[in-house]
């Protein structure tokens, strides 16, 4: 976590901020530009825009505007994360670990105008560095005069107001300075990132998926999920008990024994969330998930990414999976289809690319054996076929939305299950959800 600064608030402040980093930008180019050619050399203009300076000018800046420049960056990661240009990968991950958090003033504000101006009087205890930070708002740790401990989601001033605006903009920035391929049409994700952003935004939404969790968990004591304070929860502020637990990244040093087990726990949780409930939290962050070693569970955290996918879209990737299990090759192209991966009249190079893609996705699943994650170079295979269709082979059309997040939400698993160096049975766990009549209540 880096130093606070207050976030600007309003829309014209937000675009004002970016259009001045527009114009030093411009300015950079030209002052450079003229330095180059008055020592006899002609300077490429992309040259001029992607320097070091220009860079630290557009991280700064975004890191102050935080939703729009996260969100934008979580998605073009999830399908684009692996040909786009290193700056920008280096730029966003910045965004990602070191962008500012609210002062202790503007916390006292937003808290003000939820609770009121004597706020403070019910709590013994109110931490005002945050315990973390997101793309829309701060978790900050307090304790109530009766002893409960708590955790506060604050959102950060004038994000939801500036959603659209803010997407349009920093997208015509990134594309300013070339950082967007040209191949991809981003359109989509932009719709997205804006749909996604205003759900985020909507904390009393995030409350109703936090309780629909706590109804599909009751009587599952392998899993914690926080309780949702009622009475200090407002569409800005979601108040939360908290969780005592360790970063799910510590179990690495466990027995694997433990490892495996939890494992196998999120492995499940995440088919029971598609093929069984319908509601996929598809933020896959490391940070949303902790380990009780007190009790053994697993504590689950931040549900504004939280989809719904209907019956049929669910049967959809059921049926695709099914049809990779089986190793049927027309199969897999009808249900790639149904998804929507594939239009009827796409190149054949492509339907056979995303054949592979989605073989090799399902590769866990089709060994009847134990998948061993810590030796799989799994992910950097499905990098390559990815790139070869992206870019070698210059075909930018995306998947849908909702299959991008679900994309996320599976390459996350996959991350985990590596660091957490698992070797499980992954396919005695997915097949009974694939052929229901095989799962056992």
């Amino acid at each position: 976590m880096s130093a606070h600064r207050t976030l600007p608030r309003s829309r014209m402040a937000r675009m004002s901020k970016l259009g001045r980093l527009a114009g030093g930008i411009v300015t950079s180019v030209v002052g450079e530009g003229m330095k180059q050619l008055s020592k006899g050399q002609r300077p490429r203009v992309s040259d001029l825009l992607l320097t070091p300076q220009n860079f630290q000018r557009i991280s700064d800046r975004l890191a102050e505007m935080r939703g729009a420049a996260m969100k934008l960056g979580q998605l073009l990661s999830m399908e684009s994360g692996e040909f786009i240009p290193a700056e920008l990968n280096q730029m966003l991950a910045r965004l990602r670990d070191g962008a500012y958090h609210m002062p202790l003033g503007q916390v006292n504000e937003v808290l003000k105008q939820a609770w009121g101006s004597n706020w403070q009087e019910q709590f013994s205890r109110f931490s005002f560095t945050p315990l973390a930070s997101a793309s829309i708002g701060q978790v900050h740790e307090a304790e109530l005069k009766d002893g409960s401990r708590l955790a506060i989601k604050i959102q950060y001033p004038g994000i939801r107001e500036s959603i659209d605006s803010d997407v349009d903009n920093v997208a015509m920035l990134l594309k300013l300075v070339n950082l967007l391929p040209k191949e991809i049409d981003f359109a989509p994700l932009l719709a997205e990132a804006k749909q996604q952003l205003h759900q985020e935004a909507d904390y009393i939404a995030e409350a109703n998926h936090l309780r629909s969790f706590t109804q599909h968990l009751i009587k599952d004591s392998r899993f914690e999920v926080p309780q949702v304070i009622e009475h200090l929860s407002t569409t800005e502020v979601l108040t939360m008990s908290f969780l005592e637990g360790d970063p799910i990244e510590e179990l690495s040093k466990s027995s694997s024994k433990t490892r495996n087990q939890v494992a196998l726990n999120l492995l499940e949780l995440s088919m029971r969330e598609l093929f069984d409930w319908g509601l996929v939290q598809t933020d896959p962050n490391f940070a949303n998930f902790r380990y009780n070693p007190k009790n053994g569970r697993i504590q689950l955290f931040d549900f504004g990414a939280t989809r719904s996918f209907t019956q049929d879209r669910s049967q959809a990737f059921r049926d695709l999976i099914a049809a990779a299990v089986s190793d049927k090759h027309d199969e897999i192209l009808s249900k790639a289809e149904q998804v929507g991966y594939l239009e009827p009249d796409d190149p054949e190079f492509y339907r056979q690319g995303v054949v592979d893609l989605v073989s090799n996705a399902c590769e866990p699943i089709i060994q009847d054996s134990d998948y061993d994650f810590a030796q799989s170079d799994l992910a950097a295979r499905m990098a390559t076929t990815t790139m070869n269709l992206r870019v070698e082979e210059k075909f930018g059309r995306l998947p849908p939305p909702d299959v991008l997040f679900l994309h996320r939400k599976i390459a996350g698993l996959y991350l985990l299950m590596n660091r957490l160096r698992a070797n499980i049975p992954v396919s005695q766990v997915v097949t009974p959800f694939i052929k229901p009549e095989l799962q056992v209540s």
